[in-house]
């Protein structure tokens, strides 16, 4: 199997080694912007303003701001210079210290938990960039897709871990007398730990196969890399498509990613406890979704695999936004979040797999880091119009959650017209055209 799946010269525990990067980060994501610390920060650390929202999203927009500004580059100096691994090692030392800093983070320190949100997000994002851009080093082109989901089933599976030990300590906490206060700062160390420990395999079982290149230059000369990619953006045609649907799907899953938790707290009336075992729950489905669409994908093909989960997600919106409060409500909106979870595992995976599919082999890094651009600008877009809308109309959640669904719709409509063969062809053309120039003496930085 590793024969048909892996990379030439790739053993399975390298495949583990990387994926357990994504059980490592996970945690974040699933503790500290979706199901814990975000609702923590709208209703105690904002005494439970009417802006509170509005400033949990504003904080998110900013930090993602700052990865559009220096993915692209931070992937290109990565590329030229071989350095995916020492940049990913200090991506992830910024996120879990800005994730303890959280400690922190009592009632009224609104300036200071928002500093750190932005820089731990800041330094997630990156890490999640560099770390993709190995993927297509480990895996065969035809084998992307499961190899892609193996990593994010995993991911989902550490961040079920982490939130499983974090619904230990919060049920521990109260048991004994003790508040929100005491628990989610406390849940912040626990999730720093778990990250740093998790994420050893990665450094030390897998390896950097990329060469430094004849033609490397200083970082801040990145940029002309960059500069040069995007006046050649007809040559990746079909990329950039894909690029721009990723942008309006993404909106809507980081939407839901960001304000899941605060959305079954104000609208469904879920307390602490339900809401952090529907995250729980939703986190095994996506699991799900991850692990067998990545095996789907590379049978039916990435466009139709992509397109079978936006439809599902469409579905589930609709039914997310027609449950109403009480009972048999309460069961729809069960069944509704695990369809998104099975749809959030899969479109993750596939949209991964697929830019590592269409990247020239000798910018993998840089066009990671375009893939990352476009998730960024998507997560400023998506939790921040969710967040205005409920500020301008006065707390309508639902309303807000119909906005997202526009997005997964836009996102079906643009995946039409990507052609995947003609984008592999272009990939190839720009990666011997890279090795040419590489190989000539004189060849410009």
């Amino acid at each position: 199997m590793s024969r048909r799946v892996l990379a030439p010269g790739v053993r399975p525990r390298e495949v583990w080694a990387w994926a357990m990067y994504d059980f490592a980060n996970s945690g974040f994501t699933t503790v500290v912007i979706t199901a814990l610390f975000n609702a923590y920060f709208v209703a105690v650390v904002a005494g439970d303003a009417p802006w509170g929202t509005f400033a949990w999203t504003a904080a998110l927009s900013v930090s993602y701001a700052l990865i559009i500004v220096t993915a692209p580059q931070v992937g290109a100096y990565a590329d030229r210079h071989a350095a995916k691994k020492r940049l990913l090692a200090i991506s992830t030392l910024g996120c879990v210290a800005c994730t303890a800093l959280l400690w922190f983070a009592q009632p009224g320190a609104i300036g200071f938990a928002i500093g750190c949100v932005i820089a731990a997000n800041f330094f997630f994002g990156t890490g999640e960039n560099l770390i993709a851009a190995f993927l297509p080093e480990l895996a065969r082109p035809r084998a992307l897709g499961r190899v892609s989901g193996w990593g994010w089933g995993l991911g989902y599976l550490g961040g079920l871990f982490t939130l499983g030990v974090c619904l230990a300590y919060v049920a521990w906490s109260e048991a004994h007398g003790r508040g929100a206060t005491h628990y989610v700062p406390g849940s912040m160390l626990i999730t720093a730990a778990l990250f740093a420990l998790a994420s050893l395999p990665t450094f030390l079982l897998l390896k950097e196969r990329a060469l430094p290149s004849p033609r490397r230059s200083a970082f801040a000369d990145a940029w002309r890399e960059v500069w040069h990619t995007l006046h050649q953006v007809k040559r990746f045609a079909d990329l950039a498509r894909f690029l721009a649907c990723s942008l309006f799907y993404q909106a809507g899953i980081q939407a839901v990613i960001a304000l899941a938790a605060i959305y079954a707290t104000q609208a469904m009336g879920f307390g602490l406890k339900d809401t952090l075992l529907l995250i729980f729950v939703v986190n095994i489905t996506a699991a799900i979704g991850a692990f067998f669409l990545g095996h789907l994908q590379d049978r039916i093909g990435s466009l139709r695999a992509i397109a079978l989960t936006l439809a599902g997600w469409i579905a589930a919106i609709l039914l997310l936004w027609a449950s109403p409060t009480g009972e048999e409500g309460e069961r729809l909106f069960w069944l509704a979040a695990n369809l998104a979870g099975l749809c959030l595992g899969a479109a993750q995976s596939a949209g991964r797999a697929l830019v590592g599919f269409l990247a020239p082999p000798t910018r993998r890094a840089e066009f990671f880091g375009f893939w990352g651009l476009a998730v960024k600008l998507s997560s400023i877009v998506g939790p921040l119009t969710y967040g205005v809308f409920t500020w301008a109309s006065g707390g309508d959640h639902r309303g807000a959650l119909l906005l997202t669904g526009s997005y997964f719709l836009i996102g079906l409509l643009l995946l039409a017209s990507v052609d995947v063969s003609r984008g592999r062809r272009a990939a190839l053309r720009a990666a011997a055209q890279d090795r040419a120039a590489d190989r000539a003496p004189d060849a410009p930085a």
